[in-house]
């Protein structure tokens, strides 16, 4: 037998749309290399997965092996994300009973899974063949300014002008949401063998990945920066249809902002208005995802956007802008959005499934982030990379954005040669990560050390 066709490999994800897109692109990069590879999630989250992964090649996913895993219905508490967090944690014994079946049939298995799912995926420590690696939604970056240097005594090896400026992780997380997530995975951190990052050393800087690598290796654990895998197709060969891309084909080239906050991000009514003023009076072409928050209830085989109704509009906005604008209030597929030739900016939260897909494609970023590590990758996208700007900095995080710095903003980014300065650096970085990932590039080598260690 084929060194390669013994090895099964495993992939659990959270349940969060950004979470399950990730792993999903993941699961197929690993399969290309020709190992079978199992994708576990509740039935709505792995339809899911499915249909929001639009840049996918259909064969590419047809290889993977979905497995829904099966949880008792109930019904889902108020906080709709610790409702996922809930149903994630139910998932640990029809986890393990796939594990023990497949445990028979394979010479190694391979468990890949988010951080928060550790808890989850415990049992495949108990297994001689079986071990399990860490997949981080998110870049080196935050997790060595936030957690590792501090813990460690390390330096951040940033300019002292830089280190002033680095946002603090006061406001990113809920004290109660910590607490509640290290009761549960505090006794079965360690157990993985390797960390996985979906970024590169092209984007969070060779020092902080090498020290980040270093600690790994104190820990006798092996770390890879393999990213970005949310790579697009060419424009020319995206199939799907939507009225974003059929507006976008009617708009000159670098034309148009995107303005989106990720499907787990809600804004006051008063913070709507002024952001929909700022974008009228800035006179520049955009997009704008304008969402409620998704409450999908995955538990009960249920993945939606939100239904209690239209977030307004000051009135006669859409009327105004018509022609200019653009207001869509359904899910948009975001890839093949930075894909298209007429988008030249992005007015984000800074999620880093967002910021990579923005990177990928050159579009530079206006950051707003609103919570966990959002505001570490602003600085990152604005500061150390300097392929956008700030919408507010974090220390103003409670208060209101007014539409005259909204306007300010957009204009600069979208209509100056600072703006074009921005983008020609989100251009020429774009090249750089693209060239990161292809034969001999130090992602793709990355990623091929990796299949290399889980099929030795």
């Amino acid at each position: 037998m084929d060194n390669k066709d013994d090895v099964a490999v495993v992939i659990a994800p959270l349940h969060l749309q950004s979470h399950l897109r990730q792993l999903l692109h993941f699961a197929c990069r690993i399969s290309s290399y020709g190992l079978p590879v199992y994708y576990l999630g509740l039935a709505a989250s792995n339809s899911q997965a499915r249909q929001h992964s639009t840049t996918l090649n259909p064969s590419d996913i047809a290889k993977i092996h979905f497995h829904d895993l099966q949880i008792p219905n109930e019904d889902p508490p108020p906080n709709i994300p610790m409702h996922i967090w809930h149903a994630s944690m139910r998932t640990r014994e029809p986890i393990a009973s796939f594990l023990g079946d497949i445990s028979s049939k394979a010479r190694r298995i391979v468990v890949i899974h988010d951080l928060l799912m550790s808890y989850n995926v415990q049992d495949i420590s108990s297994y001689p063949n079986g071990e399990s690696y860490v997949f981080h939604c998110l870049p080196i970056f935050d997790m060595y300014c936030s957690h590792y240097a501090p813990a460690a005594g390390l330096p951040i090896p940033l300019e002292e002008e830089l280190l002033t400026k680095l946002p603090s992780n006061d406001g990113c997380y809920d004290p109660e949401d910590v607490e509640h997530h290290a009761k549960y995975l505090n006794h079965c951190m360690g157990r993985n063998a390797g960390d996985i990052f979906n970024t590169s050393q092209v984007i969070d800087g060779t020092a902080i990945v090498d020290s980040m690598a270093n600690l790994a290796t104190i820990q006798n654990k092996k770390l890879w920066a393999l990213g970005p895998i949310l790579l697009t197709q060419d424009h020319d060969k995206v199939q799907i249809k939507h009225l974003c891309l059929d507006w976008l084909n009617k708009q000159p080239p670098k034309s148009v902002i995107y303005v989106s906050f990720g499907t787990s991000t809600s804004f006051s009514a008063e913070q709507i208005k002024e952001l929909a003023i700022g974008l009228e009076l800035s006179k520049q072409k955009f997009i704008w995802v304008l969402r409620n928050a998704d409450v999908g209830d995955p538990v009960n085989n249920k993945c939606e956007e939100n239904r209690s109704g239209p977030l307004e509009l000051p009135e006669g906005f859409e009327e105004r802008v018509k022609g200019v604008g653009l207001v869509v209030r359904e899910w948009a597929p975001q890839q093949e959005i930075f894909a298209h030739p007429s988008t030249g900016g992005f007015m984000s939260h800074c999620g880093w499934t967002s910021c990579l897909e923005s990177i990928i494609e050159g579009v530079p970023i206006a950051a707003w982030p609103i919570q966990f590590d959002q505001p570490k990758n602003a600085f990152l996208v604005a500061e150390v990379l300097k392929i956008g700007l700030h919408v507010r900095e974090w220390e103003q995080r409670n208060e209101l954005v007014t539409a005259s710095t909204i306007q300010n903003i957009v204009s600069k980014l979208m209509a100056s040669e600072e703006g074009d300065m921005i983008r020609k650096r989100a251009q020429e970085l774009s090249k750089a990560v693209k060239r990161s990932t292809e034969e001999g590039g130090v992602s793709r080598m990355e990623l091929d050390s990796f299949v290399a260690h889980i099929t030795r």
